[in-house]
């Protein structure tokens, strides 16, 4: 016999791959029933399987949770056995049986019958006993599964995620989940550098911090160099940014006006107009800013232009945002 490692592997794929394009054409009402009851859920999504039908459950309410869903797993036998106290009427049951007849997981559904919790189910069998105990049941039946011996749940288990993925990413833009509450739940690792604010990294701006247009060249060096950022903002009479000062308008300064240059106020080397950001972007839209414009810095800036703190490329590298 020869061993078609790929030809096999390929025929998984193609099986798994066709179940989700026909559960994708099937897609309609019951769907929709799904998605508006979630939306109406006050408490939390709770996800329940038993054996490889739990890991997907695991799985699922990990996705729901850190998009925007509040969703936690349930065991179905550790449901028996006290765990079905987490449950309370506000919250919303997902249950997830091949069969639809798994003893546990209609333990589950029973318990949630009688409080009136709404049951969704993901199953491959509309006259199941679990589909019968549902308020909504998404149909997750498979033609066989991809082992070629029809046992292991391969082709049922896919797809019963792919149905949870679908129902969590609509969840997701049904709520208008953005980016900014994405880095929220994800602030470790490397997805939660590039997806971290710019408030996180950013360098917070005193008084004493910030230069007056009147201010003269001594005042005005002083406070470049006070926290060796290189760079000072210059703000107006009612504290909006209005320019800058950084060591190379000094520099430019002094070689340009010599001996006038120490009786120079702010007003008259500044630069003006420097780049700003909002302390809830992105850190990584930063990086680009700077790129784009070719500097190392930013100021930070409330609704009302006055300035928060300064943004350092250094310390987006150091933090390893990039």
């Amino acid at each position: 016999m020869k061993l078609d490692y790929v030809a096999w592997g390929q025929d998984v794929l193609e099986q798994e791959a066709q179940a989700i394009i026909r559960a994708k054409d099937n897609l309609g009402s019951d769907f929709e029933l799904a998605a508006t009851t979630l939306m109406k859920c006050s408490g939390k999504v709770v996800v329940s399987g038993m054996g490889k039908s739990g890991h997907i459950g695991k799985k699922l309410a990990a996705t729901f949770s850190s998009t925007g869903t509040p969703s936690f797993y349930l065991h179905p036998s550790e449901a028996l056995h006290g765990d079905l106290g987490m449950l309370n009427n506000h919250d919303l049951l997902l249950l997830i049986a091949y069969s639809g007849e798994t003893a546990e997981v209609l333990e589950v559904a029973k318990f949630g019958r009688r409080h009136d919790i709404p049951i969704i189910s993901i199953c491959g069998n509309q006259n199941s006993t679990l589909a019968k105990f549902s308020d909504i049941f998404l149909d997750g039946g498979v033609g066989g599964e991809a082992d070629g011996l029809d046992l292991a749940p391969t082709t049922s288990s896919t797809l019963a995620l792919a149905i949870g993925d679908a129902l969590a990413v609509t969840m997701m833009k049904a709520r208008g989940f953005t980016e900014a509450d994405f880095a929220r739940y994800h602030p470790g690792g490397k997805l939660g550098k590039r997806l971290s604010l710019v408030e996180n990294y950013m360098r917070p701006l005193e008084l004493q911090d910030l230069i007056q247009l009147s201010w003269g060249f001594h005042d005005v060096l002083e406070t470049v160099t006070r926290h060796n950022f290189g760079i000072a903002a210059v703000v107006s009479s009612g504290g909006e940014l209005v320019g800058a000062i950084s060591d190379g308008d000094i520099r430019r300064l002094l070689l340009s006006r010599e001996g006038q240059a120490l009786s120079s106020i702010a007003s008259e080397f500044m630069s003006k107009k420097p780049k700003t950001i909002d302390a809830k972007r992105l850190a990584i839209d930063a990086v680009k800013e700077m790129n784009d414009n070719s500097i190392t810095n930013l100021f930070v800036t409330d609704a009302h232009d006055r300035p928060l703190g300064i943004l350092r490329m250094h310390d987006l590298i150091a933090n390893k945002v990039i």
